[in-house]
Order: structure tokens, then C-alpha cells, then sequence
């Protein structure tokens, strides 16, 4: 029985061990991860539905702080433009300095000449209700558009002020990855706009969901082992002491 006992105080030894090298691991996850997501991410409440149906009134994104001059054609993008009001502002970049946008053929944006699929639009919408004459965006300057296009105070409001309705890069202070209430999780990419060239990666929201997650599973598992040992060792303590009463 003795080396019965030497066995099970070595197992216990190493259990605890891992159990707190598991608690430890599991912090440095979940506090690292709140961390990463406070530093990479911006939460803001879209207060319009001129961005329905991808975002609606008053739900809240994550936005991952970014330079201007890493905009795409088809980001959602956080802006502050002094000429269109004293509030940041949530919409779609659909042309950027140097592109040629027009609407409407057969229904459909343009972009230097090419028809974009806009699957992010009210069902059956068509890409504008008025039109939009052919403007070429100025360098280091973006067209952007509501995907509500009926109801969105965007670039289309704005084509008589300097610049025609672009705001510059240096206007954007974000890109939205996801919608994070209600959880409608992350943004369709813009598929419609890679015949015009590269469009962006999603940023490391997942990456930070997963650090969070596991630091949570083993801090939980790691906390919880203490207890599912002491129990299991009672139990066999009282399984040896009936043993040996029925030995003797």
C-alpha cells in the first residue's frame, strides 16, 4: 500500500503543477488578449441605418484602428470629415485616388469602366437612385457610399463642394471587421471589388476571440482540477479503508 500512496502524492505533485502552469498560461492569454483587442480595436455605436443592411441602427462594431493610406475599394471605414458634420461616420469606400466612378449601368456602379456586383445591398436595391455622373477621385482621396443608398448622406450629398463628395485618407480613423451586437460576427468581404485590384485582409479579430477563449477553458480547467483531485483522492481513501476492513 505504501508504494501505492508514494505514487499517488507523485501524481498529485504533478497534477498541481500543471494545473497552476495552466492557470498561469490561461491568464497571460485572456488578459493578453482584452489587451491586443483594446489596442487594435475601437468599439462604436453606428447611429443611422445608412449602412443596412450590413450594419444597422444602433448596432455596435469593432473597428480596427488604421492609416488612411491602407484603405481599400470595398472597406467600411470610420471617418470624421469637418464638412459633413462633427461626428464620425460609418461608410463603404467604393473608389479611391486615381479611380473613375459612375452609376448607374443597368443598375450597377462602375468603376473605371467595370460593373461591380454589390451583394451587401438591400435585396432587389439598385446601386443608386439618382444618378451619379462620372467623377475621377482626386490622389489620396476616397468616394464612399452608404450600402442603404436611398436614405445615406454620403459622397452623392456632397458633389458640389471641392473634391466632388471624396473625403481624404487622412480622414479615416478605422476599418470595421464585425458587427459585435447583436452578434452578427464579421463582415462579408468585398468580393465584387477584386477585379480592380487587391482588397483588404480582416484584421486579427479572430486571433484575439481565440487568445480570450483557450486563457478562459484553462484558467476554468486549471481551477477546477484542485477539486476533482481532492474528491478523487477521498474517494480512493475510502474505497482502501473498506478494503482493508474486509481483509481483516
Amino acid at each position: 500500500m505504501s508504494g501505492t500512496s508514494r505514487t499517488d502524492e507523485g501524481r498529485g505533485r504533478l497534477g498541481s503543477k500543471l494545473s497552476g502552469l495552466a492557470v498561469a498560461l490561461g491568464c497571460v492569454l485572456f488578459l493578453g488578449g482584452f489587451a491586443w483587442g483594446a489596442v487594435v480595436y475601437q468599439p462604436y455605436t453606428v447611429p443611422t441605418d445608412s449602412m443596412s443592411p450590413t450594419i444597422a441602427g444602433g448596432d455596435r462594431v469593432l473597428a480596427e484602428r488604421i492609416d488612411g493610406s491602407e484603405v481599400r475599394r470595398g472597406d467600411v471605414v470610420v471617418f470624421k470629415q469637418s464638412t459633413w458634420g462633427n461626428m464620425p461616420m460609418v461608410k463603404r469606400v467604393v473608389a479611391v485616388g486615381g479611380d473613375t466612378v459612375a452609376c448607374c449601368t443597368q443598375d450597377k456602379l462602375t468603376v473605371n469602366g467595370k460593373k461591380i456586383e454589390e451583394p451587401y445591398l438591400p435585396e432587389g436595391s439598385a446601386a443608386e437612385s439618382s444618378k451619379i455622373p462620372s467623377i475621377e477621385v482626386p490622389k489620396d482621396r476616397l468616394f464612399l457610399l452608404g450600402d442603404e443608398r436611398s436614405g445615406s448622406l454620403d459622397s452623392t450629398a456632397h458633389l458640389t463642394e471641392a473634391g466632388n463628395g471624396t473625403v481624404p485618407r487622412s480622414a479615416v480613423n478605422a476599418r470595421v471587421d464585425a458587427v459585435a451586437w447583436p452578434m452578427n460576427g464579421m463582415l462579408a468581404r468585398p468580393t465584387g471589388f477584386e477585379t480592380l485590384g487587391g482588397i483588404s485582409d480582416p484584421g486579427p479579430l479572430r486571433l484575439v476571440l481565440a487568445a480570450v477563449v483557450v486563457g478562459a477553458v484553462l484558467v476554468l480547467g486549471g481551477a477546477a482540477y484542485g477539486p476533482v483531485a481532492n474528491r478523487s483522492a477521498r474517494r480512493r481513501s475510502r474505497t482502501g479503508a473498506g478494503e482493508r476492513a474486509l481483509a481483516g
